[in-house]
């Protein structure tokens, strides 16, 4: 990818970025609810309606609504989230607090996922295993059915209430990412595992893998020196789809498991109707999608030689068969 490339997609990131949180922002203002009133207007506070009305007029909520737009827009660009309506802490000390923990655990559970489905997809292409190849394909459509909060809950029933192998209950910093992870990874799983054994299928077709088995490689030498390699861009376009919508998955496991993170503060600012917490971690969730996929934009020609500018400059002859030179440099791995 190019310079100009680069540039033109961090411009097209910086429109999504606005329409996003434009959108977010009417949206969330449309729902008929009352940050302040629910926040303050509890009898138990004692504050009358004047005083609900001075903190209104306060934090700025009394203002028209493209005045509160521009101002919450203009905080934003500045790096000002404003404050909590339910906490009045700064919305950028709470993301900073719980980010880090949503980041870890998002890195922790892609990781798994892509480690199993790599050696899933390996055991269901694999020939000659019959009926275990043929359980290990149905397995995406029983992952992909399964709903996270049923998998946290069992995983704690199971590994921590009947087994005691995970404490649940103030565990330790690793402990407490071993059960949350294994949610997480289980739905992400599935699709990888599906793109990838659909890649694999195609892959395994074309005459450089033909020309390497009919050298004498094993299997498992050509799946994980040849196939693997040529099949690895539509799952990693997968994977960086996944990983920018982890915040929504954040917040069933982080719920489930009472774990700090961005996801159980965004469960708390729904409850709470803290519009500010949420526009921010919209913006977030937007940005990390966006950042995701352009680093993915730029691995592909890292993974395929083919997609290096380069290649662009090569006379067309030489450019219209781009398996023989896969195929020759395998043949003379196996030849030597």
């Amino acid at each position: 990818m190019t310079t100009r490339q680069i540039l033109s997609r961090i411009g097209q990131a910086l429109i999504v970025l606005l329409i996003t949180y434009t959108v977010a922002f009417f949206l969330l203002s449309a729902l008929p609810s009352d940050a302040v009133q629910s926040r303050f207007g509890d009898p138990a506070l004692g504050l009358s309606q004047a005083e609900i009305d001075a903190i209104r007029e306060e934090m700025g909520v009394d203002k028209p609504l493209m005045v509160q737009y521009f101002t919450a827009l203009g905080g934003f660009l500045t790096g000002n989230f404003g404050n909590s309506t339910q906490s009045g802490a700064p919305v950028a000390t709470l993301i900073a607090d719980a980010l880090p923990h949503t980041l870890i655990l998002a890195a922790c559970a892609i990781g798994l996922a892509i480690i199993v489905a790599v050696l899933v997809a390996f055991l269901a292409t694999l020939p000659g295993l019959g009926g275990i190849a043929t359980f290990f394909r149905g397995l995406p459509s029983l992952m992909v059915s399964l709903p996270g909060f049923w998998i946290g809950i069992l995983l704690i029933q199971v590994f921590s209430f009947q087994l005691g192998w995970v404490r649940i209950i103030e565990p330790g910093s690793v402990e407490g990412l071993i059960l949350p992870t294994l949610t997480l990874a289980v739905p992400m799983t599935a699709p990888l595992i599906q793109v990838l054994i659909r890649s694999i299928d195609e892959t395994q077709s074309r005459p450089f893998v033909q020309a390497v088995r009919a050298r004498g490689a094993s299997e498992s030498w050509i799946f994980w020196r040849t196939i693997l390699r040529n099949s690895l861009l539509p799952t990693l376009t997968m994977a960086g789809l996944l990983f920018g919508e982890l915040v929504g998955g954040a917040v069933v496991t982080e719920t489930v498991f009472g774990r700090t993170g961005l996801g159980y503060m965004t469960a708390q600012a729904v409850a709470n109707r803290d519009t500010p917490v949420l526009l921010a971690v919209v913006l977030i969730a937007a940005t990390s999608y966006i950042i995701i996929n352009l680093v993915v934009d730029l691995l592909y020609p890292v993974l395929d030689p083919r997609l290096r500018p380069s290649s662009t400059n090569r006379p067309a002859s030489r450019t219209t068969s781009t398996a023989a030179p896969t195929a020759s440099s395998e043949e003379r791995t196996v030849r030597s």
